[in-house]
């Protein structure tokens, strides 16, 4: 297991995370990591006028025919002193986007470098109560050779700021927080100084499963508080809608009753059968008697 001095402690040690200090190191995807953030960095702000852009221009220089010089239209042409330019840069973002688990690997590959050539310790960022560049460069001396001879790169978090002004002002000396430290910042220094706590969220942003469980955590908790209050919810709302349901179904019967009547429909053409005039006849006899 790599492992890294505490500068300020004779013999402590602290022990680093294999799974982000042993990593192998893989060029392809640290190149890709380093050309994006660099990349990121342009301002993009470069740009150039076209001949349209240009002012003047209005006017042609000289007559098309009679002066033996060569035809000209503009003197803002590309080809003239003062003139547009042609295909020039424009304002443009030069980012371009790199997969999560690609970046997570790079940072992984820098880190690594770093723990195999034993140029990482960490720094214990309490003992500056107050400011003092003399205490910080001391504390470089002891460890190596100094700044001057070789960048470093001290990471800390926001709250240790005396630290960070203790540093700041050593030549080669770049301090940063463990949240803007990049592959390229990692690879471009010589020794890497560190202190607990942002050790500890530079590991868990490499591995990616610390800070990823975490949020996960957060929603699982937050889904099942709801889901706890909806099941009442949900079982009041079945059985009010099972209550309606059951006469629904008993009324039912009153739409199968209607056969019945085409029945009573059916039988009226039997019940309608005339026998007055069967009788007729019988009436016509007794009027001639």
């Amino acid at each position: 297991m790599p492992e890294a001095p505490i500068l300020g402690a004779s013999s402590k040690k602290v022990k680093l995370d294999e799974q982000a200090f042993a990593a192998p190191f893989k060029s392809a995807l640290v190149h890709q990591s380093v050309r994006a953030e660099q990349a990121a960095r342009r301002r993009g702000t470069a740009a150039t006028k076209t001949r349209g852009q240009v002012s003047g221009g209005g006017a042609k220089p000289w007559r098309q025919k009679g002066t033996g010089r060569a035809r000209a239209g503009s003197n803002r042409s590309p080809i003239w002193t003062g003139g547009g330019v042609v295909f020039g840069p424009k304002p443009r973002s030069y980012t371009f986007k790199v997969n999560r688990k690609e970046q997570r690997a790079a940072l992984r590959s820098g880190l690594s470098l770093h723990a195999e050539r034993g140029s990482i310790a960490v720094l214990d960022a309490a003992a500056f109560a107050t400011p003092k560049t003399k205490q910080a460069l001391r504390l470089l001396e002891d460890w190596g050779p100094p700044a001057q001879i070789r960048p470093t790169l001290v990471v800390l978090t926001a709250e240790e700021s005396n630290a960070a002004l203790s540093f700041r002002n050593l030549t080669r000396v770049a301090v940063l927080t463990h949240e803007s430290v990049g592959v390229a910042d990692l690879l471009g220094a010589a020794a890497l100084l560190i202190s607990q706590p942002a050790l500890d969220a530079l590991t868990a942003r490499a591995a990616g499963s610390a800070t990823a469980e975490e949020p996960k955590a957060a929603k699982v908790a937050k889904a099942e508080e709801p889901a706890k209050a909806a099941k009442p919810a949900k079982a009041e709302e079945t059985a009010k809608t099972e209550e309606p349901a059951k006469p629904a179904k008993a009324a039912e019967p009153a739409e199968v009753a209607e056969p019945v009547k085409a029945e009573a429909k059916i039988a009226k053409p039997a019940e309608v059968e005339e026998p007055p005039p069967a009788e007729e006849p019988a009436a016509a006899e007794e009027v001639k008697a």
